[in-house]
Order: structure tokens, then C-alpha cells, then sequence
């Protein structure tokens, strides 16, 4: 069984190569049954389980264990790693770095999705948010769409700074946003990443043309977003499961401006041409994603495939003659 450490998981999930790794597996699909969760008795942590197969192909499980009180040890609070077997036969492939094929797969789901909700000439990104996966989210979407222009707005601006820095070094024209409406009135893309528990972006901000991507609310208590936000815009979630568990669409359900049936496609259908996406460049488009073990899957699969053809290729490297 290959271990496949951060930086080696890293190196086989380039968002060129990932991105349509995603899309491939939302057009053939998988089984990917609802995730389990666990409470550990008496540690004050849980631990969450998302298997995911294919017939004949590779079947994965990630676990993600989620400890809060570990701040106190100076700990990280959540880890996660990824198994990796033969569907047909069970036999353990790979051990993977959980954390990173989840933040990878996060920001390409959202560079997905924008490759068919976005306006092509969509140049100016911002990133709200500044940890994990928002740092990954510009070259995502630079993957995608000519995003070479990102502003970042952050509660705190010290993680703010660094990120913005970050992005200038990466060959960006970054800056750091003091008033969140002016940022998100400018923007093209506007991407929130955060763990907010109350709205952020406001509908009424938003121009005609612009596409809001909400990737840090999973939980019903959480929100990124006020119920305008889905008055008069087109919807798109990454799979049915964000219907039953986002604060940012149950909120607008609740209060009826918004209705489950209004949702205009999944990534599924958007991957396989049962929705064009986009329709008309004025339109306001918002993608809610509460993440999938298929994607989960299709990272994995890439990431382990890549480290077979490296071996092959150093294999036959050394069988040269001298």
C-alpha cells in the first residue's frame, strides 16, 4: 500500500489536471452514500465517515475526525486522511492526506461550477475569507477564467495582509478590501469561504453579471449570504445534499423567497449537458456547494494513478543500460 503524504498528494492535484479529473467523475458518477457522523463519548469530538465507490474501479473512504478543544494543546482541530482500495477486491491501494484532497477538490468544485455559471470575460475575483481553501481559490479559478485581478476581504486584516501578499508573489494584482459592499459591488466572482453564522454578502450588492459562489456554510446554523441574495438569481447547488443541510438556501426556504424546486441544476447536470448554465450575461448566478465523497474520489483516484506512473516511469529509468 502506497502512503502519499501532503506534498506528494499536492503534486498530482494541479487544478488543470483536477478540475476535469471532477468533471469526468460527475459525468460517469458514483456511489456515494450519505456521510456518518459519531460523536467520540467523554473527548468532547466527533469523527465524520464519506465512502464513495465505483463498480469496478476504486472504492475510498475519508475520515475526518474534528476535536475543537485541541486549540488548547496547540493542535489543529480537525485532521483528515483518506483510504484509497480495489472495489472489486478490497485491497487497501493508498493512504492519503485527507486535508489536502479536501481543500483542493473544494476550490476546484467551485472553479468548476464557475467554468459554466461565470462570464467568460470574468477578470475580477473576490475572495472573501482567508484560510485553507480561499488561498487556494484564485489559482483555481485562473484555471478557468482570466481571474488575474483579486481583492481579499477578511474580519480580521492581518490574515488578509499575508494572503494578499501571497497572491502578489504568485504573479497576481492583489489588494486587501476595507468596505465589503464596494468589493462586491466591483467584482465579477465573488467566492466566500468562511465559517461564518451570519450573512455576509448582501443580494442587493451584487451587479447584474455577477456570480456568487458560497463554499463555507454546511451546516443549517451557517451563512454567508442574506436571503435577497436568491431573489431573482439563478441557483445551482454541487449535489441535493445542500438542500438538506446549507443555512444558506434552508434560510431563504424558511422565509419564502426561495423554493427547493428553484434550483436550476446540480454540477452533475451541469457536467453532463442537461443545463447550459449561464443564459444571458446579465444574469446573477449562485452556486451553493456543501462538498461530495465523489469528489473526494476523483482526487484520489488522480492522486494515486499519478504516483503509479511515477514509479513505472522511475522503474524503467533505472532498467537502463548504463
Amino acid at each position: 500500500m502506497h502512503v502519499i503524504d501532503q506534498a506528494r498528494t499536492r503534486h498530482h492535484l494541479r487544478f488543470e489536471t483536477l478540475i476535469p479529473a471532477l468533471r469526468q467523475m460527475f459525468v460517469a458518477g458514483c456511489e456515494v452514500p450519505l456521510r456518518h457522523r459519531h460523536d467520540i463519548g467523554g473527548q468532547g469530538g466527533s469523527i465524520l465517515l464519506m465512502p464513495a465507490w465505483q463498480v469496478g474501479g476504486f472504492l475510498g473512504i475519508k475520515t475526518v475526525s474534528i476535536f475543537p478543544a485541541n486549540r488548547q494543546h496547540g493542535l489543529p482541530g480537525l485532521h483528515a486522511a483518506y483510504l484509497l482500495m480495489d472495489a472489486a477486491t478490497g485491497v487497501p491501494l493508498a493512504l492519503l492526506d485527507g486535508n489536502e484532497i479536501t481543500a483542493r477538490r473544494t476550490a476546484a468544485a467551485s472553479a468548476l461550477a464557475a467554468s459554466y455559471l461565470a462570464r467568460p470575460d470574468a477578470r475580477r475575483l473576490l475572495v472573501v475569507g482567508a484560510g485553507r481553501v480561499a488561498r487556494l481559490l484564485p489559482q483555481a479559478y485562473l484555471a478557468v477564467r482570466p481571474c488575474v485581478t483579486v481583492t481579499v476581504w477578511t474580519r480580521r486584516r492581518e490574515p488578509g495582509l499575508r494572503l494578499v501578499e501571497e497572491l502578489i508573489g504568485d504573479g497576481f494584482d492583489a489588494t486587501l478590501a476595507e468596505d465589503l459592499e464596494a468589493a462586491v459591488g466591483s467584482a465579477d466572482i465573488v467566492s466566500c469561504a468562511t465559517l461564518s453564522e451570519a450573512p455576509l454578502v448582501q443580494g442587493a450588492w451584487l451587479r447584474p453579471g455577477t456570480h456568487l459562489d458560497l463554499i463555507g456554510g454546511f451546516a443549517p446554523a451557517m451563512r454567508e449570504s442574506d436571503d435577497a441574495c436568491f431573489v431573482g438569481s439563478r441557483v445551482f447547488i454541487d449535489t441535493d445534499e445542500a438542500l438538506l443541510k446549507a443555512g444558506d438556501l434552508l434560510a431563504p426556504i424558511a422565509s419564502g423567497v426561495f423554493r427547493a424546486v428553484d434550483v436550476c441544476a446540480t454540477l452533475t447536470g451541469l457536467c453532463r449537458g442537461a443545463h447550459a448554465g449561464r443564459a444571458d450575461a446579465r444574469d446573477i448566478t449562485v452556486f451553493k456547494s456543501v462538498g461530495s465523497a465523489l469528489e473526494d474520489l476523483a482526487a484520489a483516484t488522480l492522486v494515486y494513478q499519478g504516483e503509479i506512473l511515477m514509479a513505472a516511469k522511475h522503474s524503467d529509468a533505472c532498467s537502463k543500460p548504463a
